[in-house]
């Protein structure tokens, strides 16, 4: 299941945080466009949204620039050799930052969020067998300062992966 897609947040995107560039209803179209095939060019997306292919390779190069998206290729973990993913949520002891932030530098780790609830941080993480995910957890993860306790939802059989949410 390889394909091109549009990553709309990147990493240092936080939704709320009251510093999210504004973006008018023609960029979020060409974000929409994106979304459906992250291959489109440029004339075709202009075609669509009323702009020339130079407006909207403008418009997609401020967007990349500004960390409001990032055009990616998404695989299917499986058939790149990644045999185990998990869904792990840790609670911590004292400041989530440094914790999260030795989290994001690790590999395995494809998302890493804050939240409220029953976890102070919820990751996912993606690893070749079962080993990898026992050395990640065990020897990388609960060894952090400050992480109190982990739990791990190790995924069974992925249904639905998608980035196709729009721009509401």
């Amino acid at each position: 299941m390889q394909s091109e897609g549009v990553a709309s947040r990147s990493a240092d995107s936080r939704a709320g945080n009251g510093s999210s560039p504004a973006i008018d209803a023609v960029s979020l179209a060409i974000i929409e466009q994106l979304q459906e095939d992250g291959r489109r060019p440029y004339a075709a997306i202009g075609k669509a949204v009323g702009l020339s292919e130079a407006a909207v390779r403008q418009r997609v190069q401020k967007l990349l620039d500004q960390g409001v998206m990032q055009i990616v290729a998404v695989t299917d973990p499986l058939t790149v050799g990644f045999r185990r993913q998990a869904m792990v949520g840790i609670n911590v002891e004292g400041d989530l930052d440094p914790v999260a932030e030795a989290l994001t530098a690790m590999a395995e780790c494809e998302y890493v969020v804050m939240t409220a609830g029953s976890f102070d941080l919820m990751v996912e993480i993606v690893c070749e067998d079962d080993d990898h995910l026992l050395d990640v957890i065990n020897r990388r993860i609960r060894t952090l300062p400050g992480v109190r306790s982990t739990e791990s939802f190790v995924y069974l059989k992925l249904k639905k992966q998608t980035y196709m949410w729009g721009t509401r």
